[in-house]
């Protein structure tokens, strides 16, 4: 079980599994917060923060719930609903602890193109 905040504390999460490759998208969104995102089953994750400490962004096509910390502003994760339509969960690996970026698998993604 891996654990990830936002940068205050205020958001804290739990995610089961360990990422062995995450996205790495080009779009103006994901780009500008620097996102690697590991997509895993909503059930995968516990949030352990109040609803009303997460911020909400929508964009494009308003698919993915992207949170972020009201109080510091990290962009910790979103929720949305797969192609095949299950929960899932988008993790910011960067918000994880003891992660070692350098050692994970960045698949670049066109999201400028769409």
């Amino acid at each position: 079980m891996l654990k990830g905040s936002c940068h205050c504390g205020q958001i804290t999460f739990e995610v089961e599994g360990a990422p062995s490759q995450v996205i790495e998208c080009n779009c103006s969104h994901c780009s500008r917060k620097g996102y690697l995102l590991w997509f895993v089953p909503r059930g995968q994750v516990r949030l352990h923060a109040d609803e009303s400490a997460l911020a909400t962004y929508h964009f494009n096509k308003h698919v993915i719930d992207h949170h972020f910390c009201a109080q510091c502003g990290c962009a910790t994760l979103g929720f949305g609903t797969g192609p095949d339509g299950a929960a899932m969960a988008a993790v910011n690996v960067r918000c994880l602890e003891d992660i070692d970026l350098a050692t994970i698998k960045r698949i670049p993604f066109d999201g400028r193109a769409r």
